[in-house]
């Protein structure tokens, strides 16, 4: 699948969000009025539970703000501004290349400007694809594209149902998986990333998920110096990223 540009879209009204759903609309989510019912709505409801759309319930008011007062109907849906790759596909198209993979898989990342802002890192550290998960990651929408600096156009973005679907992907492919973790001993100067390889970031809360963290290959964790913590999970990404630059660059 080719990535174009869009117009950043909503769209209102209950029919119209059926049609949209059915046409294969890339949806990043629905507002509900609370308390909707009808067999119109039924319909709806029937197409958001098969195609596992996210929504939320709402009161009225953001409804019209978000249909600028139009007759929506109870329901409002955002519409992505991309289309998003097809994984494997992506894979595939990595490995024919002979290019040496680099992934980065978002552990259900939350907040649209460390979403945006770790596109643009990721696109200028020239990463094949950056994977999310359906539900429970920062949408794709204006304020991303605006924060990744126009970088979401340029890199290919997939969608999975959960990120454990593309570690089965990943690895059958013979690409190592790498979590970052404070959850180790290990240092990230001691990974290898000159090797086909995908990074895992975590969430802005919990980080990586356990479940995740049994599954990958390698844990490592970024030397804190001083009295926090911890680093915002862009930051992180960005010395995740270029320390594997620095690494493919050294060896050429």
């Amino acid at each position: 699948m080719c990535k174009m540009e869009k117009d950043m879209t909503n769209i209102f009204g209950i029919r119209a969000i059926i049609e949209s759903i059915e046409s294969g609309s890339t949806i990043n989510k629905i507002y509900l009025q609370k308390g909707l019912r009808g067999e119109l709505f039924f319909e709806l409801d029937k197409l958001i539970k098969q195609n596992n759309v996210t929504t939320s319930i709402v009161p009225v008011e953001k409804l019209n703000r978000l249909s600028k007062n139009n007759n929506h109907q109870g329901a409002v849906a955002q519409i992505s501004p991309i289309d998003f790759y097809d994984l494997e596909k992506l894979i595939e198209k990595t490995i024919d290349n002979k290019e040496i993979p680099l992934f980065l898989l978002l552990d259900q990342i939350s907040d649209v400007r460390n979403f945006g802002a770790i596109i643009r890192t990721a696109e200028c550290t020239g990463v094949h694809g950056i994977i999310i998960q359906k539900n429970g990651s920062a949408p794709v929408n204006a304020e991303t594209i605006k924060t990744s600096a126009g970088a979401a156009f340029k890199i290919p973005i997939c969608k999975v149902d959960h990120i454990k679907d593309a570690l089965f992907l990943l690895q059958a492919s013979d690409i190592k998986i790498v979590a970052a973790t404070e959850k180790t001993e290990d240092s990230i100067f001691d990974i290898n990333f000159n090797q086909p390889l995908a990074i895992v970031m975590g969430s802005e809360h919990r980080g990586v998920n356990p479940s995740i963290l049994k599954m990958v290959d390698y844990k490592a964790k970024l030397p804190l110096l001083g009295e926090i913590a911890s680093l915002n999970v862009s930051v992180a990404c960005g010395a995740f990223l270029y320390e594997t630059v620095r690494q493919r660059i050294s060896v050429k």
